[in-house]
C-alpha cells in the first residue's frame, strides 16, 4: 500500500503564491511520474503540470511561466510552486504518482496513487 498525503492548500489573494507538497509513503521501491491535476467546479479534473522520474517537465498552457513542479527523490515528494495565481485558479489539487512497489519483475509492481485533495482558492 502506498498512501499521498497533500498540503499547502488554502486561500490566497489574486496574484499571490502559494506552494502545494504531495509526500508519498508506504511500499514503494521507486516512483515514475509525478504530477498534479486539478478540478473546478462543475468542471472535469485536468493535468497541471507533471515530471518524469528524469527531470522532464510538462504544463498546462494556462500555467506556463506561472507554476514550477519539482521533485525531492529522497522524500518521496513532490512540489507545486504557484505564482502569479489569478481567481480561474480555484479548484480542488490533486497529487498523482506511478510507483513501482518492488524490483521483483510482477505484473502488479506498478501502482497509481492519488492524494486525497487540496482545496486552492485565490479571491479576493
Amino acid at each position: 500500500q502506498v498512501q499521498l498525503v497533500e498540503s499547502g492548500g488554502g486561500l490566497v489573494q489574486p496574484g499571490g503564491s502559494l506552494r502545494l507538497s504531495c509526500a508519498a509513503s508506504g511500499s514503494i521501491f521507486s516512483i515514475n511520474a509525478m504530477g498534479w491535476y486539478r478540478q473546478a467546479p462543475g468542471k472535469q479534473r485536468e493535468l497541471v503540470a507533471a515530471i518524469t522520474s528524469g527531470g522532464s517537465t510538462n504544463y498546462a498552457d494556462s500555467v506556463k511561466g506561472r507554476f514550477t513542479i519539482s521533485r525531492d527523490n529522497a522524500k518521496n515528494t513532490v512540489y507545486l510552486q504557484m505564482n502569479s495565481l489569478k481567481p480561474e485558479d480555484t479548484a480542488v489539487y490533486y497529487c498523482r504518482m506511478v510507483v513501482t512497489t518492488t524490483p521483483i519483475p510482477r505484473e502488479d509492481r506498478y501502482l497509481e496513487v492519488w492524494g486525497q485533495g487540496t482545496l486552492v482558492t485565490v479571491s479576493s
